[in-house]
């Protein structure tokens, strides 16, 4: 069975904590929330709105329409004619587990515009660099799977029925999956793993580093799985990943090397082996420069 790279990372994210609420708007309004840091994600349901996230260009959001932030950095949501941004602390909103209906400028009457927005935590400590590696905003037109999936964390997320976190955290993964593989053309733009996973010459190399990490890959081999030379190879993975192949490797290699650590199951020549070093030695000294503490120290402190 063939390895699907962007699979493996979102389940080595291990989204958990879904957290979600309806949010309201009618008349002139805007609120502008703090930097995050943690994913999130919204759904429109009805009407439509403004969304400027720092840095990024502003977003007309429409029925239908899903977005999802990697790492929610500060943002701006508005009306489709803004009033003057009301300031919000994201975390104080996050932490707010009520479960009504939040309502954005006119209070009384008709909502015009609804969405479902919500957040989750990745359990993985190693998400920085993986988080860093995905497009900062994904905004995804009318693809009605999306849309069940939304109804679907926000149904097992009101309840408190047997197996809620597992169901919730299979839903999420699936979510992430299908708005990442959904992600328009433009969301490719900067380098990174979803552009990288696009170049159907690169994939081949993700699909043979991921499959065997353990294996003495080099940049003529991973080159020649993608049927380019050396060079073309190397220049193509650096630009469209924002990572030199080798570097990426060694990043993947780590942070399966933290998570079986963590776990305590093995050894740490076992684990050395596994990710794909001849000798202990020569893996705690490659852990030690990457993570700054010896495996063994790692292994006792997490």
């Amino acid at each position: 069975m063939a390895i699907d790279p962007l699979s493996e990372v979102i389940a080595f994210l291990r989204p958990r904590a879904v957290f979600s609420k309806v949010i309201g708007g009618a008349g002139r309004w805007a609120v502008r929330y703090s930097d995050f840091g943690q994913p999130s994600f919204c759904a429109v349901l009805e009407g439509g709105g403004l969304l400027a996230v720092v840095g990024q260009e502003p977003i007309r959001l429409m029925a239908g329409d899903f977005v999802l932030l990697p790492a929610t950095p500060g943002f701006t949501l508005s009306s489709l004619e803004p009033g003057t941004p009301i300031d919000i602390d994201a975390q104080a909103a996050a932490d707010d587990r009520s479960e009504g209906e939040i309502r954005h400028g006119r209070q009384s009457g008709h909502a015009e515009v609804r969405m479902l927005g919500g957040y989750f935590a990745f359990a993985s400590p190693d998400s920085a660099l993986l988080v860093s590696l995905l497009p900062a905003v994904v905004h995804v037109r009318r693809v009605e799977r999306l849309a069940t999936l939304v109804a679907l964390v926000r149904q097992e997320s009101l309840q408190q029925r047997s197996g809620r976190e597992l169901i919730l955290t299979r839903l999420v993964e699936i979510l992430l999956i299908e708005a990442l593989r959904a992600a328009p053309e433009d969301s490719l733009a900067a380098p990174g793993l979803l552009r990288g996973l696009a170049d159907s010459r690169l994939v081949a190399a993700f699909r043979s580093m991921h499959a065997d990490p353990a294996r003495a890959w080099t940049v003529e081999q991973l080159a020649h799985q993608s049927a380019l030379s050396r060079s073309a190879f190397f220049e193509r993975f650096s630009r469209n990943v924002g990572l030199p192949p080798m570097e990426y490797l060694l990043a993947w290699r780590m942070a399966l090397a933290k998570n079986l650590l963590r776990r305590k199951e093995l050894a740490i020549a076992e684990v050395a082996e596994q990710v794909g070093y001849a000798s202990s030695s020569t893996f705690s000294t490659a852990f030690s420069r990457h993570v700054g503490q010896p495996p063994g120290q790692y292994a006792r402190t997490n």
